[in-house]
């Protein structure tokens, strides 16, 4: 089994690279001309920028890759995770604290692995690009709290999965999927009016044309809300956004002040259409719902696993392989999934395209298809966000069509309705 995950893990990394680097190259070679859907909004200076910045973040990330890789057979067949292993068991007697402090101790150190790149994409590549407006203390301060709120949600809910996985039976990993379930949630409730308000100042819109003009468009798509907010999202960064956050009584609408200040009325009612169209269509409890149910494919292999000594034997783990605790499994099994899961991704992204057309058709439906054509074509040329993705690394990678494509597609929606 050995081989198998070895082999796996070179298809992980190699496919990975193979894409960035078709990314790289198709964005370089449409670098010179600016689609013909673009050429009267977006100009050649902001296209090439687009791809200078898509090239940096690719080599960042194929950098990433390969370190990524690295610490993975660090920690398994390098004896990394054997080592942290025996160091906690000189220290801690095998008990359910023991396998917090090892799952914690492993989460730790590959966010630390991560923590340089976190800082070089901001103070590096944002920075370059004139998107950055953090500074260092800002940075800093959001790890730590990102850690402490980590910390404070994670481990309790971290000892409780542990807990099942000790005491729950064969079937423990159906109630570990009805406690993450109930965990998942709550924290999406919670969030607007919990987390957010941690890292971010929320003040209510206080333009009262553009609130009357937002109440219209709710009246009309008949949504309710807890109010309609701006975020200072210009603290960290000059990129803008929108969006919804909370479930049932407690959704809010959330506008950065740097969309607010680049957009016009109309274009701002046109992009709130658009993400009004993903609450009346259903898209965010489609989203929960296939995340819980993949959650649950997962419980149900790590249940499979648990107890099987050829599983931590095939990753490089010798000592204690007959009798594996349960952190153990559980960093392991959250080692390998991603070499899985990664197969799983042009299948999450076609699905979140097809939201995004049909959230496009519900705010041309309502608003008017011309004016988020052109906030599109705002947010394309503010963000750098390129406008020749390569067609492989679009499949596996983004969340959104490409631009071309969605922009014909509104247009011949425009044009249906003239």
């Amino acid at each position: 089994m050995s081989v198998l995950f070895a082999c796996l893990l070179g298809v992980y990394l190699c496919l990975k690279l193979w894409l960035s680097q078709r990314q790289v190259r198709h964005v370089t070679q449409h670098a010179q001309q600016v689609p013909s859907q673009f050429a009267g909004t977006i100009g050649l200076d902001d296209h090439q920028r687009a791809a200078r910045y898509t090239i940096a973040k690719q080599h960042t990330a194929m950098v990433q890759t390969v370190l990524g890789g690295a610490v993975f057979v660090a920690l398994t067949w390098g004896g990394g995770l054997q080592w942290i292993y025996g160091l906690l068991g000189r220290v801690m007697a095998r008990s359910i604290w023991f396998d917090v402090a090892l799952v914690a101790s492993v989460v730790a150190l590959l966010g630390l692995v991560d923590l340089p790149f976190e800082w070089w994409r901001q103070f590096r590549i944002e920075q370059r690009f004139g998107f950055n407006r953090m500074t260092q203390a800002l940075f800093f301060a959001d790890a730590f709290k990102s850690l402490l709120i980590g910390a404070v949600l994670g481990l309790p809910l971290l000892a409780a999965v542990l807990q099942l996985m000790r005491a729950g039976g064969t079937f423990w990993w159906l109630d570990a999927w009805v406690l993450w379930a109930a965990f998942a949630v709550s924290i999406s409730v919670a969030y607007p009016w919990l987390i957010a308000p941690i890292f971010n100042r929320f003040s209510p819109l206080r333009d009262e044309v553009l609130q009357q003009r937002i109440g219209r468009l709710l009246e009309r798509t008949g949504f309710r809300s807890r109010g309609v907010y701006t975020m200072d999202g210009s603290r960290r960064s000059t990129h803008g956004n929108a969006y919804f956050t909370g479930l049932g009584a407690a959704k809010r609408i959330v506008f950065y002040d740097t969309l607010l200040e680049r957009l016009r009325p109309d274009e701002i009612e046109a992009v709130l259409a658009h993400e009004l169209g993903h609450f009346r269509l259903h898209h965010v409890l489609k989203g929960i719902a296939s995340s819980l149910a993949l959650a649950l494919v997962w419980l149900a292999v790590l249940g499979a696993l648990k107890g099987q000594s050829w599983f931590p034997r095939s990753l490089g783990f010798a000592a204690g392989a007959e009798s594996p605790s349960d952190g153990l499994v559980l960093v392991l099994f959250g080692m390998v999934m991603p070499l899985f899961s990664f197969l799983l991704a042009p299948l999450r992204s076609a699905l979140s395209r097809r939201h995004e057309f049909a959230a496009d058709a519900f705010a041309a439906r309502h608003a008017s298809a011309e004016s988020l054509v052109r906030a599109l074509c705002k947010l394309y040329q503010d963000n750098a966000a390129t406008l020749t993705p390569d067609p492989m690394h679009s499949v596996f990678y983004d969340s959104h069509p490409p631009a071309s494509i969605r922009i014909n597609r509104l247009l011949a929606s425009a044009s249906a309705t003239a």
